[in-house]
């Protein structure tokens, strides 16, 4: 294990400059395991939308653990008990919370290894660092699980104003240039207080908020679900679906040691050893792109075509819709494309399809968000609030689409 009492500061474009705070942060900042989140982007595929929405995985969790910093002063300001004990376990928790994703992140969860979130290949990796600490991590382990004693730690690593959020709505705002996302996280953290051993905002803080909870619905909208970006993912899905369903009728494809492991192999949860965790952790974007890159050129039609859409970004049509599609509008473009390269029904499937996507921007009936009254009562934001689009925001919003090949792919 490397000791270092050389502790140092990142410059940060968002927040300025943020100290590493212990040897542990420092040691663990260091670990391959989460350095390779530097090659891990934040956003996926958004980069194809906005041109400088490349910032990673590693420069968003140095980001939650100097909110977390913030908010841990802030509390204990106002003499709301938190222990070193706790405030490592705080820091070591949200550092390491995103850890566990895969290549481009959440566009990839589950296409190259099924059924096992990034939740839980998190978890995993924290329990095997734990080992080689000591068991130092076992308090962030049980704040990460949601399983320790006082509830507003728990809420600070995971809930709707955890600093996971604030963080991510803040820095993707920053760089895909949508200002509509930002919001006033120091204003958020000044308000922070605990009441009956849970997170609450003070009511002076209601406004930020609101503002807080319509960023969010921006940000989904705008930039998260953006329909070229929804394409990009999808067809990022399917190459590797693709890719898959050759190699199981015996086709040859190439592609580095991990990642053919994984294309190879299923590991459900039982499964996911610390040898297949090993193996995991030599994934990244760049295996991913290298791999596309290369499949452009393969003879089978569906993968290289749909490589080539990627890299060239000649991406599918889509059609994003308030009302579920039209099965016969589907139906048309689905033949046109068939016949027009002699393909069978499963390949076409690959360029035409359709699905939906849904997102609710505050959910008010699990973890709400709590506005403590100036006479000690507490009010979810919802009903404390004088602005009536905040019932609308709990609700699920459900949007279809369609996709299909222009004239020219």
């Amino acid at each position: 294990m490397i000791k270092s009492n050389k502790l140092k500061i990142f410059n940060d474009p968002i927040y300025g400059f943020i100290g590493i705070p212990n040897a542990l942060i420092f040691n663990l900042i260091a670990e391959p395991y989460f350095q390779r989140l530097r090659r891990i982007s934040q956003m996926g595929l958004s980069y194809l939308v906005y041109p400088g929405a490349h910032h990673t995985r590693f420069q968003h969790a140095i980001g939650s653990m100097y909110l977390m910093q913030q908010a841990i002063q802030v509390l204990r300001f106002k003499s709301i008990e938190i222990t070193k004990e706790e405030e490592d376990g705080l820091l070591c928790a949200i550092l390491l919370h995103d850890i566990g994703h895969g290549p481009f992140s959440h566009a990839m969860e589950h296409s190259i290894v099924e059924g096992v979130n990034h939740e839980h290949i998190s978890l995993l990796f924290m329990e095997a660092l734990n080992k080689k600490y000591k068991g130092k991590l076992s308090t962030a382990i049980a704040i990460f699980k949601g399983q320790y004693p006082k509830k507003f730690l728990n809420q600070l690593v995971s809930s709707q104003l955890d600093m996971d959020r604030m963080d991510y709505l803040k820095r993707d705002s920053f760089y895909t240039g949508v200002a509509e996302g930002n919001i006033n996280s120091e204003r958020l953290l000044t308000m922070l207080n605990v009441l009956n051993g849970e997170l609450v905002i003070e009511e002076k803080g209601i406004y930020s908020i609101e503002k807080f909870l319509m960023a969010r619905r921006f940000m989904y909208w705008q930039v998260y679900l953006h329909k070229t970006g929804l394409v990009a993912e999808q067809l990022l899905i399917k190459i590797l679906q693709r890719a898959k369903e050759l190699l199981a009728t015996g086709e040859t494809i190439e592609f580095n040691g991990a990642l053919k492991f994984f294309m190879e192999n299923k590991v459900p949860k039982e499964a996911f050893t610390q040898d297949k965790l090993d193996l995991f952790a030599q994934l990244d974007d760049v295996d991913i792109l290298a791999a596309i890159k290369n499949w452009q050129n393969h003879s089978d039609f569906v993968l290289s075509r749909l490589c080539r859409m990627i890299i060239e970004r000649r991406l599918l049509y889509i059609k994003l819709k308030n009302k579920p599609i039209n099965e016969a509008k589907l139906k048309k473009h689905f033949l046109n494309f068939k016949n027009q390269h002699q393909l069978t029904d499963e390949e076409t499937a690959y360029f035409v399809f359709s699905g939906e996507i849904q997102n609710q921007a505050y959910n008010s009936k699990s973890q709400n968000i709590n506005i403590l009254r100036g006479n000690g009562r507490i009010t979810d934001v919802a009903k404390a609030s004088d602005q009536q689009y905040l019932k609308t925001l709990s609700k699920t919003v459900t949007k279809y689409y369609m996709c299909y090949p222009k004239v020219s792919v």
